[in-house]
């Protein structure tokens, strides 16, 4: 990363830190993997992804119904900080965040660098298609949905 280049896009040239709101925003690739619901195992603290996806996400826009709102409407909805980014195993690794806080810049279907948000579901990226409604999936049968391609990078 170098502070000094300005024809750098914006995520190569600033640290999370210091972009800006709308700039950090952008960085959201849109692919719906960190709305699905995780489990913790209490003996271990590993974190398993399920397919199950939270109850405010358009499980095909991948988009979430009320982002403004989602933290008062989802107590355990995260906002993603540099600090998550940099420290999270349970963000994806395709995760635009996550990707840049690893120094491995955007991956080729991202938005800021296609110029389309449909490239992410073109990509076989986003839970388009690959996760079910929270509400119709009984809270005790969340074991029964764990997935391990949440966590992919095709990338990698």
């Amino acid at each position: 990363m170098t502070e000094t280049d300005e024809t750098a896009p914006f995520w190569e040239r600033k640290s999370l830190e210091a972009m800006s709101e709308t700039e950090w925003e952008s960085l959201c690739d849109g692919c719906g993997r960190c709305c699905t619901h995780k489990l913790e195992d209490a003996d271990t603290g590993d974190v398993y992804a399920t397919q199950i996806a939270c109850r405010l996400l358009d499980c095909s826009s991948c988009l979430c119904s009320d982002y403004p709102g989602r933290l008062q409407q989802v107590p355990d909805c995260l906002q993603v900080t540099p600090e998550i980014a940099r420290n999270s195993d349970w963000l994806p690794k395709s995760c635009a965040y996550r990707r840049i806080a690893e120094g491995r810049g955007l991956a080729w279907w991202h938005h800021l660098l296609s110029g389309s948000r449909a490239t992410v579901h073109y990509a076989g990226i986003s839970v388009q298609g690959r996760v079910l409604p929270e509400p119709i999936v009984d809270p005790d049968d969340y074991e029964e949905h764990i997935v391990d391609w949440i966590q992919d990078d095709p990338e990698c």
